[in-house]
């Protein structure tokens, strides 16, 4: 489902300044970033047409700001009529109604967020530009990666084609900055935090779009990478069966020897598995995933069974099942993280797709139809790069189980109130909402209240 409301202007969350909080809970906010922002939005419950209807610019002084009517209608604001190209204030709680009535249109609450300088004073570190950067390209890191062991940190695509010419002309791949032999690499998410305050402060030292495209284009670091030496040590004397046994227990993956038609040479790179600690070759001349889309760990199920190698004593290796398609997974089970663990909610859930003669597995596959064509906010999916995910997204078990709860929500926010269980039809909606913490703790509480909606209170209200 689309968002009812967005602004014209680039959003920039770290700058909300205030929102536009729809009436209807199945909606989501309109976030305002900009000092001047046109609002644009559904205006009719029953229509998914958007329309630019007011125009909203915040005042000097913090908590209000200057409504005009932008529509060809008039507008109602805390039930005062404004016609078309009317300027009125407003505050924190005003009431807007993009419309001369009530009836069949979305309402809104014009919310003003709260300044945040005391939290940041608090959190404000001082730190050395020139800490920083990286010393290839010189500049502020871009998606920094850390090596180990030397735990020196460099732009991912800088430090990605360092390694791909280190691995054509050397045994070993050494760091940049000291020449330590790198054993590992992994993409460091605090400092990357520091890079983009860093770069927030001072907007001379960031990078044109053309060179953040092209360093992108290079970064091949995206979990944990494992980087072997190719140095042998020479032996003196032949091998002897015992030897050579023992000699592929230590190769990193079964490819070390040439398996369906590829081998590992000394320079190649190894991804550990997150879920069986097993090692495959990190290929990018092939189109298997190696890695989940939703947590960017490495999981080794789908590249082994591409290549078919099958299971054996003396390599991990995890089952096809571990790491597979969205189109592909089916659902024996309402997962135990789904509506924030609460188990009666899930029970609700279950009992409202047992009463309307479907299956839980036939819910998911309609929802997935209606992610793929883009027709829910994801903005409480919980994965990474939640834009791209489609049904076609290899993802692993854990993500699945998030991706299943998040569609779950959707499935009960949208569902009418006298579709449910009589028992929960009479539910009040807790103040917080999914972000509730007592129903987790106090059991009354969590069976009393719906918490299945957004919520109205709390620094959770999205």
């Amino acid at each position: 489902m689309a968002e009812v409301g967005e602004s014209s202007s680039p959003k920039l969350s770290q700058n909300i300044w205030a929102k536009l909080v729809p009436s209807d809970s199945r909606y989501c906010d309109v976030e305002i970033s900009s000092e001047e922002a046109v609002i644009r939005s559904e205006i009719l419950s029953s229509s998914p047409d958007k329309h630019e209807w007011c125009k909203i610019t915040r005042n000097s002084d913090h908590p209000s700001a200057t409504l005009q009517n932008k529509s060809s209608n008039a507008i109602l604001v805390d039930e005062a009529v404004v016609q078309n190209g009317e300027v009125v204030d407003i505050s924190s709680g005003s009431e807007i109604i993009p419309a001369p009535d009530r009836v069949g249109y979305l309402s809104y609450r014009f919310k003003v967020m709260p300044r945040q300088e005391s939290c940041k004073q608090q959190l404000k570190i001082s730190i050395d530009v020139q800490h920083a950067k990286c010393c290839i390209c010189l500049n502020v890191w871009h998606d920094v990666v850390t090596v180990a062991p030397c735990l020196h940190n460099f732009c991912n695509g800088c430090f990605s084609e360092w390694l791909r010419r280190s691995q054509d002309k050397r045994a070993t791949v050494l760091c940049p900055h000291c020449r330590a032999i790198v054993q590992f690499v992994g993409r460091n998410h605090y400092l990357r935090n520091v890079e983009e305050c860093i770069l927030d402060a001072d907007s001379s030292l960031k990078r044109s779009d053309e060179e953040v495209a092209l360093l992108d284009s290079y970064a091949s670091v995206k979990s944990y990478l494992v980087i072997e030496s190719g140095k042998k040590l020479q032996r003196k004397r032949a091998h002897s069966p015992h030897e050579d046994e023992n000699d592929s227990r230590e190769l990193p993956c079964p490819q070390c020897i040439e398996v369906s038609g590829f081998r590992c040479n000394p320079n190649t790179v190894h991804l550990q598995c997150h879920a069986c600690g097993g090692m495959m070759p990190f290929r990018t001349d092939i189109h298997v995933p190696q890695h989940c889309v939703g947590c960017d760990r490495a999981f080794c199920g789908a590249y082994w069974q591409a290549q078919m190698v099958n299971r054996s004593d003396i390599h991990h290796m995890c089952s096809h099942s571990t790491f597979k398609p969205i189109s592909e997974r089916t659902l024996p089970r309402i997962p135990f993280t789904a509506h924030e663990m609460n188990r009666h909610e899930q029970d609700i859930t279950e009992r409202c797709i047992r009463e309307t003669g479907t299956t839980l597995q036939n819910v998911i596959s309609d929802w997935i139809v209606k992610l793929n064509n883009r027709e829910i906010d994801r903005s409480r999916l919980l994965l990474n790069h939640a834009e791209t995910i489609t049904a076609g997204t290899h993802i692993c078990n854990e993500c699945y189980d998030k991706l299943v709860s998040f569609l779950l929500y959707w499935f009960r926010i949208t569902m009418p109130k006298d579709h449910l269980p009589a028992d929960a039809r009479q539910r009040e909606d807790c103040w917080y909402g999914y972000a509730c913490r007592t129903q987790h703790h106090n059991e009354v509480h969590a069976r009393k209240r719906n918490h299945v909606c957004r919520p109205t209170r709390g620094s959770n209200m999205t």
